[in-house]
């Protein structure tokens, strides 16, 4: 899924934008497919996140990426009512979340697609991911509510 149908050039995208290194290029490149791949341990059998050389459960080194249902639950989150940098002063409020994969790491993110209001959220609120397209080379992993089909369309 994507929630913008044309890519922003770099100019126009007037916040920070990551910058791959070696350890996560394999997930920029992951993300700019519309898919979501993490670091996976071979010996413990276990995901991780953030990418790193080897694996911070069994510090082993035999790492491989695979790619992972993108879904999971609202671990944790804030409505932010002050923008960090000025590139999200138009935008507040919107809510940042920890959401855990169901494939078990947590990855810090935004949640879109529903109202920055207490009324709306809730931790282990079912989530999927979505991309946002905001340069040729970058898309940003973000995540949305999953209606449940009393709710409507997902």
């Amino acid at each position: 899924m994507s929630l913008s149908k044309e890519r922003m050039p770099k100019q126009q995208y007037a916040k920070p934008i990551p910058t791959p290194s070696p350890e996560t290029q394999r997930y920029w490149e992951g993300c700019k497919s519309h898919e979501l791949w993490l670091p996976f341990c071979r010996a413990c059998q276990s995901f991780f996140f953030y990418p790193r050389r080897f694996c911070p459960q069994c510090f082993g080194w035999d790492i491989e990426w695979r790619q992972v249902s993108g879904r999971g639950k609202v671990y944790s989150y804030a409505i932010q009512h002050r923008a960090f940098h000025p590139g999200w002063a138009q935008e507040t409020p919107y809510v940042t979340a920890i959401v855990e994969l169901d494939e078990g790491p947590r990855l810090y993110t935004n949640l879109v697609d529903v109202e920055p209001d207490p009324n709306s959220l809730r931790c282990d609120m079912p989530v999927e991911v979505v991309f946002d397209d905001i340069s040729e080379e970058i898309s940003l992993p973000r995540f949305r509510p999953v209606l449940s089909s009393a709710e409507g369309p997902a």
